[in-house]
């Protein structure tokens, strides 16, 4: 069983900066890749950013330059650094992990936090 929980949603002003943390916890063997998606309301789930066991990262044209993603491989946590935001951004964010369990090294898992709502608007 595994566990994602996110936190640092909330609403702020244009212009202004958030930044979101999610930790996954269970018995998990590795964690290959951690990201963040966005849904906002009557629109798909979209990729925000990802951040692989090797280091690399992949952004949202929408977001590029103004979000950073950053992952702590101890704490098994990824986090995103939101600045000028806008009200486009409003939306329910989602943690993503990809990743393997004790129980089963071999078949790669998708696990889903439960979204934090970030608004933006003046």
């Amino acid at each position: 069983q595994v566990q994602l929980v996110e936190s640092g949603g909330g609403l702020v002003q244009p212009g202004g900066s958030l930044r979101l943390s999610c930790a996954a916890s269970g018995s998990i063997f590795n964690i290959y890749t951690m990201g963040w998606y966005r849904q906002a309301p009557g629109k798909q789930r979209d990729l925000v950013a990802t951040f692989t066991e090797g280091g690399i990262t992949n952004y949202a044209d929408s977001v590029q330059g103004r979000f950073t993603i950053s992952r702590d491989n101890a704490k098994n946590a990824v986090y995103l650094q939101m600045n000028s935001l806008n009200p486009e951004d409003t939306a329910v964010y989602y943690c993503y992990a990809l990743l393997t369990l004790h129980s089963d090294v071999n078949t790669y898992l998708t696990s889903w936090g439960q979204g934090t709502q970030v608004t933006v608007s003046s």
